[in-house]
Formats: structure tokens, C-alpha cells, sequence
């Protein structure tokens, strides 16, 4: 079954980037479907989202709720509750998005903006508890939240280890780097921390004391106890489902690290086919950055629909 044929663009994906791409196209008249899974956000642990000018301490809810009322004022804009699937093109230049009910979406253009899955270290007893609040994947996002408490950065590279022990002094004076004991480069690290002021402790952390998920101590394997009250700890990342099969089918080109390569309009290599957000950046995974993705995607998108009504 097939629906929506005549689409402009779907935008797989309602996070910052995907809602911010969808408003910017709806302001342009754009015909947009914007398919979202049910299942929660990726944020949604978050007690509010930070450094984002009018929407400071808001909750990732709440802004999702102002979010789908804004849109809703656009004719042009409808909102899908749904599972994408897969990611096609039908061989007429255009694509075809595959629906988990069965149902396709047909459009000249797509924009995953699925973000990435956090990939919890699930041997870690209490870290799910203290994600999100105490354990933290950047400290732009929560450092205020956290401060003035004491901090580990959890981390397995040695330069990475030697700069976090004492980068984040602007929200704690007392910071540690916390690393595997075989890391190569151990004791340059600790060396170079120790003359800033910081240290690196090693160890395989296997538990977290918490109150309620508030912080207080760190264990390790060993049965050694350090009390820390705040961890930065950016856990390993992987595409959405539906991002890792248009990778294969579609041949994407990715990063190392498996992050969708674009360029500086958020265009893969598969014309047409932009991507914005958490899922092409490992290091730009904020509020605003994915929001300024997908206002560039979402420019572009309009510039080649006029480019391509003028014959160009």
C-alpha cells in the first residue's frame, strides 16, 4: 500500500533536528510528512534541556508537545506516528519510505534525523539509574546541574584522559580521569594530569552507589570504593535500525566510528537523501547543533526543490 504521492519530504525522525527542519519547511510551504517513532525519546530521562536561548530547563517532553502544536498550524505539515522501516529509492528518482504497518511513503526527498541508541554498559550495576542526572554524557548539557560536586571522567584514550581530568574545572575543582589499567599510554596520561592538578585512576568500574540515582561512590571491580558524586561517561553509540539498513542498501558513506558522512547542506552522498543530527556528529550532540542541522538540511531541501522546478 502506498500513500502520500505527492510528498516533498519525509523527515524520518522528531528530535531537535527532524521538528526544526520540519517548522523551516513548513514556513516555506513545503509539502512534509514527519514520521516519528512511539517508542520514548532517547532524551526523555533528561529533567530539562540547557543552552538553548527560550527553552532553558524546559523538558524534552514539553518542548515535543510546543513542538507538534506549532506544526499543527501548517497545512502543509502532517505528523505520523509510526515506525520507519527502510529507506528506498523506486528507481523514478524518488524515494520510498517503508512503514512498520506495511504502508509506504513516497518523496523527492528524505531526512533521517533518527539520532543514534546509547549503548548502556549493562554489567555496571545502578548506571541506568544515574543516567541522565548524575552520570552524564556532556557536561555543557548538565554540568551546572552538577556542580560543585566531585567528578570522574570515564574514559579509554590516553590524551582524552590527561585533558579531563582537569578540563572540566569550570564546574568542580576536584576532577579525576578514570581509565582501564592497560591503556596504552597510562602513565604519560597520569603524569600530565597530575602537573595540571588532576590524577587518573585506573580500574574496571562494576557498580554505582546512588541515592535515587544521585551519585555518591564509585566500586570497582576490585572492591575498591571512590567517592565521586558526578560521572561524565559518553557511552559507546550505534544507528537506528532504520539508519543501519539504508546504510547497507543505499551504500552511505560513514565515518569510522559508523556516523552518516554529509556535507555542509546535511546531503549524503545519495542526492537527495540529507541526514541531521546525533546520527552524523559524534562530538556535536547538543540541542542546538542537531536544531542547526536541520535548519541547514531543511534550506537546502527548499533551495533544490526551486532549483529543480526551474530545470537546473
Amino acid at each position: 500500500m502506498s500513500s502520500n504521492t505527492d510528498t516533498e519530504t519525509v523527515i524520518v525522525g522528531a528530535g531537535p533536528a527532524g521538528l526544526t527542519a520540519a517548522l523551516v519547511l513548513a514556513r516555506y510551504r513545503h509539502r512534509v510528512v514527519v514520521v516519528d517513532s512511539r517508542q520514548a525519546p532517547r532524551n526523555s530521562v533528561s529533567a530539562g534541556v540547557h543552552g538553548h536561548i527560550g527553552l532553558d530547563g524546559v523538558s524534552p517532553a514539553e518542548i515535543r508537545s510546543r513542538a507538534w502544536q506549532e506544526l499543527s498550524r501548517y497545512s502543509t505539515v502532517e505528523l505520523l506516528e509510526a515506525d520507519a522501516e527502510s529507506v528506498r529509492t523506486n528507481g523514478g528518482g524518488r524515494f520510498r519510505v517503508g512503514l512498520g504497518n506495511g504502508d509506504t511513503i513516497e518523496a523527492s526527498t528524505v531526512l533521517l534525523a533518527t539520532g543514534v541508541i546509547d549503548i548502556y554498559p549493562t554489567h555496571v550495576d545502578g548506571f541506568s539509574a544515574c543516567w541522565g542526572h548524575t552520570v552524564i554524557h556532556c557536561p555543557f548539557c548538565l554540568g551546572e546541574e552538577n556542580a560543585d560536586r566531585r567528578w570522574g571522567t570515564v574514559v579509554d584514550n590516553a590524551e582524552l584522559a590527561a585533558l579531563s581530568a582537569v578540563a572540566f574545572r569550570a564546574w568542580s575543582k576536584d576532577t579525576i580521569a578514570i581509565c582501564r589499567e592497560s591503556m596504552p599510554g597510562l602513565e604519560t596520561a597520569r603524569t600530565a594530569a597530575q602537573s595540571m592538578g588532576g590524577d587518573v585512576v585506573t580500574g574496571t568500574i562494576g557498580r554505582l552507589h546512588h541515592r535515587q540515582g544521585s551519585l555518591y561512590a564509585v566500586e570497582f571491580d576490585d572492591g575498591r570504593v571512590l567517592e565521586r558524586e558526578t560521572l561524565v561517561w559518553t557511552p559507546s553509540q550505534r544507528q537506528q535500525p532504520v539508519v543501519a539498513r539504508t546504510i547497507g542498501e543505499l551504500s552511505l558513506t560513514v565515518d569510522d566510528a559508523g556516523f552518516v558522512g554529509v556535507n555542509d547542506t546535511q546531503c549524503t552522498n545519495v542526492p537527495g537523501l540529507y541526514a541531521a543530527g546525533d546520527l552524523a556528529s559524534r562530538w556535536k550532540q547538543s540541542f542546538t547543533a542537531s536544531a542547526a542541522a536541520g535548519a541547514t538540511a531543511a534550506d537546502a531541501i527548499h533551495a533544490s526543490a526551486i532549483l529543480g522546478a526551474a530545470g537546473h
